[in-house]
């Protein structure tokens, strides 16, 4: 397919399919969609709201967000810096992976200009300074308690509160400008989360005796899929008034990433086998199905022809990815209509998060068609 033919905006998923006929799969981008959800944030988060480019680095979304007032980046490679800082040269990128690369410390302080740098360890806090000097801000992110997170970060990165007091009081001694970090973990399903960890914060920054530029609460805002799922503005509430009674003094930020774009696209795919309850499809784990492989994620889908969306009565199936590996499956079955079969197609929703900046390209499969689809609505609120 051209390169023309993927910056074709179109009106709908229906629309991709009247005028590409797809035998491949197409990720579909709905910018409107991420308009309002970045403005949500914007409006409601009680602080700075910085975006984690990893959930979906690619331009539409990123285009998207800045027109939804998003201004400040979550980054965590010199690749990520780079494509936001080119797209968007007034956006402000922090260095926020605990684990750094020299070559890439050397590229942000020099290439980029970047103030912003996370630590969780003294080797790292060595670095950094040697290489960035000490003009500039050191985030300290401290491990907070998993609690109902579906994913828990802090496993692999944190520094327990006492040692984030000695990074904070080194950090300042060597005249550096300190912040302090967490993350709740990913798809948080409890608000109160995020006040455990803002009470740990204050009482490692009472300890430290430092003035704080800022505490950066991180992500793990959830997608609202089904029941039992709080919507944000309780989030933003706890935030707040914990922040209040709190009375660090400090602004906060927040790295939101699936909560802002998971409902920013979807996956079509196109069935390209049917074995009885089994159907052979042209994307899957390897690609942007990555996110369903464990069961946890249960994104809805609906299914269509090139008359229209397939309705009648429905059972379960079994989806198979296109590669030649056996573990390229589902692990869950998808509700969809009894009749459908070859050439019919499958939307995933809800896949603007961890989809095409996760795919592999594994046996040469890869989902490089990346659309427009304008108006307020994705498929599956309109």
């Amino acid at each position: 397919m051209s390169s023309a033919a993927r910056e074709l905006r179109f009106a709908s998923v229906g629309d991709v399919i009247a005028r590409l006929d797809p035998s491949y799969p197409v990720f579909c981008v709905f910018p409107d969609v991420l308009r309002a959800r970045a403005r949500e944030f914007v409006d409601g988060f009680p602080g700075t709201v910085l975006y984690a480019v990893k959930c979906n680095p690619h331009p539409f979304v990123l285009k998207a967000l800045w027109e939804g007032g998003i201004r400040h980046f979550d980054t965590a490679s010199i690749s990520e810096i780079a494509k936001v800082t080119e797209q968007l040269p007034e956006a402000h990128c922090y260095f926020n992976h605990p684990v750094k690369g020299r070559g890439a410390l050397e590229a942000a302080a020099d290439v980029y200009g970047l103030k912003d740098y996370v630590v969780d360890a003294f080797s790292e806090l060595d670095k950094v300074t040697e290489i960035a000097g000490t003009d500039i801000t050191i985030e300290v992110r401290i491990a907070t308690p998993k609690g109902k997170a579906v994913y828990d970060l802090s496993s692999k990165f944190g520094a327990a509160p006492d040692e984030a007091v000695a990074l904070l009081k080194e950090a300042a001694r060597r005249g550096c400008r300190t912040a302090l970090a967490f993350h709740v973990g990913s798809q948080c399903l409890d608000p109160d989360a995020y006040r455990v960890a803002m009470e740990m914060s204050a009482d490692v920054a009472a300890r430290a005796g430092v003035n704080l530029e800022y505490l950066d609460i991180g992500g793990g805002f959830p997608v609202v899929q089904g029941t039992g799922v709080l919507p944000l503005d309780a989030y933003f509430e706890v935030i707040g008034q914990t922040n209040e009674r709190l009375g660090l003094g400090v602004p906060l930020f927040a790295e939101p990433g699936r909560a802002l774009v998971a409902d920013g696209g979807s996956v079509l795919t196109q069935v390209h086998l049917r074995k009885d309850g089994s159907l052979y499809i042209n994307d899957g784990i390897y690609g942007c199905l990555s996110e369903i492989r464990d069961g946890d994620f249960d994104p809805p889908v609906r299914a269509i022809s090139k008359a229209g969306p397939v309705g009648g009565k429905t059972r379960p199936f079994r989806i198979f990815g296109p590669t030649c590996d056996s573990l390229d499956v589902l692990k869950q079955t998808f509700e969809l209509p009894e009749s459908i079969g070859e050439g019919d197609w499958i939307e995933f929703g809800l896949m603007g998060a961890y989809s095409i900046g996760m795919q592999t390209g594994f046996n040469g499969f890869v989902t490089d068609t990346i659309v427009r689809i304008d108006g307020p609505q994705n498929s599956f609120n309109s």
